[in-house]
């Protein structure tokens, strides 16, 4: 088990440095672009495979327990140590992030983004998926800012070599204020790790721990230096402003990558170190990081009604971004309950927000393919893309995905909202019920204007124009159907791409159980400082 999460973490490492080479004789396929591609599908299927089998192998009778651990001194001066292991916390996150990098190197086999070599977006890809998997996966606080950082540079290079329009100012934005926020983040690491004298984040979460050497004041200003870093991350609001720029520019895969998994890198922090390592900090902090989450419910979901009305000239990618704003909004608002009930949610929500928006962007990407823009305008006009009627199986997946994105009952969407809110009903011991509440009563209005948003997109974009086009005296009316170019419907390698998103979506909807067995006893123990 040990040695599946050592190659889980290293092998897109190697995969990155083999994606620079020469491709050997016999593998070069066609040409050399396709030889690399296929190595990257190669690789990432390598990782997912062992993910899966990581998964498998994990014993689920003692999920609060960390397995398949590695503890190597690294730094014996620091006390820095190659500190690897899951629990029912990370473990699903891994397996999330296996599964998309997967499915966007396969996608990117068949439709490559527009930019520079194939040789160095696959690098990047697999270095990018590395630097996430590795955030999941390390028990040290050290080497948890390191593959956190590491994540930075191939996204900026995703963004600013392969996106589309506006792309170098949203991956300069991108990159400075997530770099602002890691310095600040590093302080708040480095102070628990003098302070304590570890940095070993599984000895760090028990009562009886170096923990106990944290006075209240150095918890204050952990959680507060470290907060900062993971909520410009999570995106909390007002630090989100980076979000809808980056999504807009960045190529398909790199959004869905973004929304899919580097988001959760912020908000897994949270649970991972600030509740456990700070919790009498984060308790004073709690009802100011609940007021931002449900200001930031409330924010992302007015924003994209504003850009769905009629003539706004609203760009779909740049909805899909806000929405992730107030999804994210529950996940953090379920962490500031600092309940069980509230944390389970949290990360419920999390590999939800993952499998549903990752689906979203996979298809307006697709969408731009088909008909050169993803503005609302353009797709909802007499020309627009009519979805139902042109390409049913592509409108009524996008519909599906939509629907999900809501939060209907049934599907994985659900369920994160539904705990997020249970915890901010009867929030922990000491922190204000009324306030929490009010709180609560902002997000279940959150949720009814998340779906007047989307189900105006889905009656916009699946349904399009209604009106005939405009003839002389004496002929017949044109439908807009016919005035529109042909939209292809869903492709081979975009089902295999798409398919196991929708299916996770509804398992999971269907089935809670499978993942909340998993985070509740790891939950439980991280909240009772390790008991």
């Amino acid at each position: 088990m040990q040695y599946l999460l050592a190659a889980v973490v290293v092998l897109p490492l190697l995969g990155a440095v083999a994606a620079l080479l020469p491709a050997p004789p016999g593998l070069k396929g066609r040409n050399p672009d396709q030889a690399v591609l296929r190595h990257g599908v190669t690789v990432t299927g390598v990782v997912l495979a062992a993910a899966v089998a990581l998964a498998a192998g994990f014993d689920r009778g003692h999920p609060a327990r960390m397995q398949a651990t590695t503890d190597i001194s690294w730094i014996p001066a620091l006390h820095i140590r190659i500190h690897l292991g899951v629990d029912g916390i990370s473990l699903p996150l891994v397996v999330l992030t296996a599964l998309l990098t997967f499915l966007c190197a396969l996608y990117s086999y068949f439709k490559m983004p527009t930019g520079p070599s194939p040789k160095a977006f696959v690098s990047l890809l697999l270095v990018l998926e590395a630097g996430t998997l590795a955030t999941f996966a390390v028990l040290d606080l050290m080497l948890f800012f390191l593959a956190f950082e590491m994540v930075l540079i191939p996204m900026y290079f995703l963004i600013a070599r392969w996106g589309g329009a506006g792309k170098q100012a949203a991956a300069w934005k991108f990159i400075l204020f997530t770099l602002l926020g890691s310095v600040v983040m590093l302080l708040g690491l480095l102070l628990i790790g003098v302070k304590s004298g570890t940095f070993d984040m599984v000895a760090l979460a028990t009562d009886n721990g170096p923990k106990a050497q944290l006075s209240h004041t150095v918890q204050l200003l952990a959680v507060l230096a470290i907060g900062i870093g993971l909520a410009v991350k999570s995106p909390m609001w007002p630090l989100h402003s980076w979000l809808p720029d980056a999504h807009t520019a960045a190529p398909t895969v790199g959004s869905v990558l973004l929304a899919g998994v580097l988001l959760k890198m912020g908000t897994y922090g949270f649970v991972r170190i600030a509740l456990p390592i700070t919790p009498e900090g984060m308790h004073t902090f709690a009802p100011y990081l609940a007021a931002f989450a449900a200001i930031g419910i409330i924010y992302g979901s007015l924003a994209c009604l504003a850009l769905v009305r009629n003539g706004a000239k609203g760009d779909l990618k740049r909805l899909i971004a806000y929405s992730s704003v107030g999804h994210m909004g529950f996940v953090l608002l379920g962490i500031a309950s600092m309940t069980p009930t509230g944390v389970n949610g949290a990360l419920f929500a999390n590999i939800a927000h993952g499998l549903i928006t990752g689906l979203l962007f996979f298809m307006v990407g697709a969408l731009k393919d088909r008909t050169g823009s993803t503005d609302l305008d353009a797709l909802a006009g007499t020309t627009g893309a009519a979805l139902y009627g042109r390409a049913p199986r592509f409108g009524g997946l996008l519909a599906f995905g939509a629907v999900a994105s809501l939060g209907i009952p049934g599907l994985a969407g659900f369920w994160g909202e539904m705990l997020a809110m249970f915890g901010a009903f009867r929030p922990a011991e000491g922190l204000s019920r009324a306030a929490f509440l009010t709180f609560m009563v902002l997000a279940g209005l959150g949720t009814l204007l998340t779906a007047a948003y989307l189900l105006l997109v889905v009656r916009r974009v699946c349904m399009g124009g209604h009106l005939a086009a405009p003839t002389a005296p004496g002929e017949e009316p044109v439908s807009a159907e016919e005035l529109a170019p042909v939209i292809p419907d869903i492709a081979r390698h975009e089902y295999a791409a798409w398919s196991p998103l929708a299916v996770l979506t509804v398992l999971a909807g269907l089935w809670p159980a499978a993942l909340l067995g998993l985070t509740n006893p790891a939950v439980q123990q991280l909240l009772g400082g390790g008991k």
